[in-house]
Formats: C-alpha cells, structure tokens, sequence
C-alpha cells in the first residue's frame, strides 16, 4: 500500500515483538525499522526482512518513520527516551508510573509543541483502557464508587520475589482479584475495600534438591510487604508441569463502576479483560493508538497527549462513514 503508516519500534523485548506482531495484523501498516541498544547483529527479528539499527543512529530516521513506538520500561528508559525522541518524531509509549504521569506529560509537551510533533503517553490497559472507562463511569454515574481488580495475572516483581527465596529452583506468582469483593460490588453494596480484601495471589515453586518445603512456604507467606499483607497460597510442582503451564504472561482484569440514578435506582458498568500475553495485548493497543497519532499529526495536532484527548474513531482504519454504518 502506498500510503501505509511507517512505524518504528523503540527498544526491542516482550514488548516491542508485541508490536512487531501487532503492526503484521494492521495492513495500512508496515515496519520500517527497529532500534536496539543492543548490536543490530544479536537482535533476531520475527521477520528478517526488517532492519535493525543501532539506537545511537535514531535521528538519522526522522524523514522516514511516521510514527515511533516507544517499548522501553517506565523506570528509566521512557523518562529519558520519551523527550528525547519526542524531538525527532510522533511517538507512542505505555508510561505506567501512575503517580508521575503529569510529571511525564510535562516532560513530552515542550519538546514535542517545539517540532511540531504528537507524543501520546501511557497507553496501554492500565493506564490506557481501564483509564478510560474509569472516566466513563464516574462521568456517566456520578454518584457512585469505581473499583479496579487486576487478574488473574502475573506478577514479574512477585515473581522474582519468590525466586529469591532460598530453597527455591523456579517461581511464580499470580495476583487473583478476590471473587467474593467482585460479587459485592456487581451487586451494588458500594463496600470499602481493604488491599487484602480486593486480591489474593497465588504461587507455583519447583524446589531445589533437598529444600523444606515447609520452610520455603513460610519464607514467602511471612515475606512482608509482598505476600504478608495478602492471603497467599503456595503450591509445589514439578519442572515439567511448571514449564508448560507456567510459561504464558496472562494478565487481566476489572473495572467496576457502581453507582444510583434519579430516584435512587441502582446502575453498574463494567469493562473486563482476560489476556493471554500481556505485552502482545499492550503492544496492540500501542499500534491502535499509533494510528490515532499519526492521523492527528497529519491535521496539524502538536503537543502531549494521552488517552483522553484522541477521538476514538480515529483508532480505527474504518473512515468515519463506514464506521456509523458497521458498528453505530
């Protein structure tokens, strides 16, 4: 197509080949480069017809990239990069550091209002879509509570705890919304939640030759912070079982709205996942939102944004005609 969108990936792991994926399934897309700190010649693509450039080389590319999507993690990687890039192209990135999120919009805004550029930040499912049908909720039902439940999903940072723990050869850890707080708040009762109340987390541990299993079970349940505040459950399997069931990055869960209207009838709204990959399903919301970007550039948009401020319609490659006769 001669008027495909050019993309190009930021920082290449689970979630820039999410969005290598994602670009493949789009066809008024195409991926015109990938840009690693890596060496170009260690980096293994999905398709080995996409060229992979050193990210020391990234200005280089400014005339040929349309939009660049930033897959770096929210630590330090965007904070640095989202700036920086934001002088050279349109980007898209999934800043998930809920509390410095005007911290970073204002940090996009400048350079990107000084090239005339888009910089769209933390989009993804949360931030991103649970986001949005926060605002939804409490906008349409004013009076009322939102609750946000994450999972079934996995947790790398709990993960990684459990694995630190001695005795333990392989670890992982699941965070499971709590099915009786979710059927409190379906059924309108509006409670207060406690953290221990809205989850419980689940894990899976192949131990070394000769550990207590015993020991290892009290090490994590006890481990303050990560497992002590939360009913924690520890199941211990074998290698093989661990491989093939526990290998997946699941993730999800639940946005809530519960509130009343007029004379006091009682309304609830819900949005809900249930992911299979979580950075495949982050990175193809990353690709929707790098089409509603490039489109807003073309119209001559500049500045910071995130996902409150992109018309919906313009996620989709539909035209506005066909989108109000298929889906409205």
């Amino acid at each position: 197509m001669a008027d495909q969108i050019r993309v190009a990936i930021a920082g290449y792991g689970n979630l820039g080949r999410g969005v290598e994926s994602a670009v493949a399934q789009n066809p008024d897309m195409q991926l015109v480069g990938v840009f690693s700190r890596r060496d170009p010649a260690s980096v293994t693509l999905l398709d080995s017809n996409v060229p992979v450039y050193p990210m020391a080389d990234i200005e280089q590319y400014q005339n040929e990239v349309d939009v660049m999507i930033l897959c770096g993690g929210s630590k330090t990687d965007l904070p640095e990069q989202g700036p920086y890039l934001a002088q050279f192209f349109n980007t898209v990135d999934s800043f998930d550091t809920h509390a410095k999120v005007n911290e970073h919009h204002a940090a996009l805004d400048e350079p990107a209002r000084k090239s005339g550029k888009v910089a769209l930040l933390s989009v993804g499912w949360d931030p991103g879509m649970f986001s949005l049908n926060r605002m939804f909720g409490e906008t349409i039902l004013p009076e009322g509570e939102t609750y946000t439940f994450w999972g079934k999903g996995l947790s790398q940072g709990h993960s990684d705890a459990v694995r630190r723990v001695s005795g333990v050869k392989k670890g992982v850890q699941y965070t499971l919304p709590s099915e009786e707080a979710i059927a409190r708040v379906r059924n309108g009762e509006q409670p207060e939640l406690s953290t221990r109340e809205k989850h419980v987390r689940e894990c899976f541990v192949v131990l070394e030759d000769g550990a207590d299993e015993e020991a290892v079970r009290n090490a994590i349940v006890t481990m303050p912070d990560y497992f002590e505040p939360f009913d924690t459950t520890v199941n211990f399997i074998d290698e093989a079982t661990f491989a093939a069931e526990h290998s997946a990055m699941p993730h999800g869960g639940f946005v809530i709205r519960s509130g009343e209207t007029g004379t006091q009838s009682k309304q609830t709204m819900e949005y809900s996942l249930a992911l299979g990959s979580n950075p495949e399903f982050t990175a193809s919301v990353l690709v929707a939102y790098a089409r509603a970007v490039h489109k807003m550039a073309s119209s001559g948009d500049v500045g910071a944004k995130t996902v409150f401020d992109v018309p919906p319609g313009l996620l989709s490659p539909k035209s506005p005609a066909q989108l109000r006769k298929d889906l409205l």
